[in-house]
């Protein structure tokens, strides 16, 4: 299971040159509008400092964290529901991914020309959200005439076709469906975009960083999403260096972490997401599941095979298993156990499954 996140905005509010620190990659970073023509795509792995503990102990060859897709899409402007700029091929893109990362211009640059010539976040965001809200009600517009048609045999359709007139008026308001009180699953059918977890970076300067008021200003916008703010530049260069130099970097911005570290963890909570550990001699391995999953979903993620033969699950939370400092002494202790096919896995077990195929 990889998480999938789109990263837009307006043009030249920072998408590609985030999607490079992401990624080390140098896609095109170019001061115009639509420099993205295609996707570009990276796997990223999500920051976890307990799979080099792991290595330690088990004398792991490699290690494999969690990852996280980022989708860097074309930048939308308005007008792109109905094809303006790059639209259809933006709205195609975004459809495909499991969360939306919005990226809004806050920093002020002479040089990076600013699509509508100004720096407005509110006005961005509702740019954006516009948009979005427009396509919706295209798609559901298109849907209608089928689900009545095939509510006349199929009664199942029915609560999905009032879900559809209730998901016009929130669009109509300009409201994101992710906020309202709407049953979702209702819609999933659809693939509606505003139906998505949202998350919210703030492209900022980097004086401005540490600078609380605005925090809270720009918090309040998008509340009750998160709030990510981050200086592209700063994550470009944080890229390129040795951990040493970047938690230089990072103390003298007034961060204890990347801000791609903060956009990965807050991905996952979003999304309601978390791992469990594996480890041996060839790798230490985080795996990502849903919050909530069994014992036999979180094995069916290695291999189906795994869930379909699921016998037990032999499990020590991590703590655990570093207090001890091996497995064989987390057994002497009692701290390893057998859990079954009911069990709901925690954030922090490190496993080992049992299973007959």
């Amino acid at each position: 299971m990889s998480l999938s996140i789109g990263i837009v905005g307006l043009p030249n509010v920072g998408k590609s040159t985030l999607f490079n620190a992401l990624t080390k990659n140098n896609v095109l970073a170019a001061n115009y509008p639509f420099a993205t023509i295609e996707p570009n795509v990276g796997v990223v792995g999500v920051p976890d400092e307990r799979l080099a503990v792991l290595a330690k102990i088990f004398s792991s060859e490699k290690i494999l964290p969690a990852t996280v897709s980022f989708v860097d899409i074309a930048g939308i402007v308005k007008g792109a529901s109905e094809g303006a700029g790059l639209g259809n091929k933006f709205l195609a893109n975004i459809r495909e991914t499991d969360a939306i990362c919005q990226v809004i211009r806050v920093f002020n640059d002479g040089d990076v020309v600013n699509v509508d010539g100004r720096i407005d976040p509110k006005e961005d965001i509702a740019t954006i959200n516009a948009e979005l809200c427009l396509a919706d009600l295209q798609t559901i517009d298109k849907a209608l005439p089928r689900l009545e048609k095939e509510a006349k045999t199929a009664k199942e359709k029915v609560p999905v076709i009032s879900a559809c007139k209730e998901a016009i008026a929130v669009l109509n308001d300009g409201k994101l469906l992710s906020g309202s009180k709407i049953d979702l699953a209702l819609l999933q059918e659809l693939h509606l975009l505003t139906a998505k977890p949202f998350l919210y970076v703030f492209n900022v300067d980097a004086a401005e960083l540490a600078d609380e008021k605005l925090r809270m200003e720009l918090s309040a916008l998008v509340a009750p999403a998160e709030a990510i703010f981050l200086d592209a530049k700063t994550e470009a260069e944080l890229a390129e260096l040795d951990d040493a130099d970047a938690m230089e970097l990072l103390s003298a911005v007034g961060l204890t972490e990347p801000g791609l570290a903060t956009l990965a963890r807050v991905g996952f909570n979003t999304l309601g997401l978390q791992t469990y550990l594996t480890a041996g001699p060839k790798e230490a391995r985080a795996w990502t599941i849903h919050k909530g999953d069994t014992a036999p979903v979180a094995a069916g993620v290695i291999h189906t095979d795994f869930q379909k033969g699921f016998i037990k699950a032999e499990i020590v939370h991590f703590k655990d298993l570093v207090e001890a400092g091996s497995m064989k002494e987390a057994q002497a202790h009692g701290k390893v156990r057998m859990e079954g096919k009911d069990y709901v896995m925690q954030d922090g077990d490190v496993v080992e499954f049992r299973f007959n195929v």
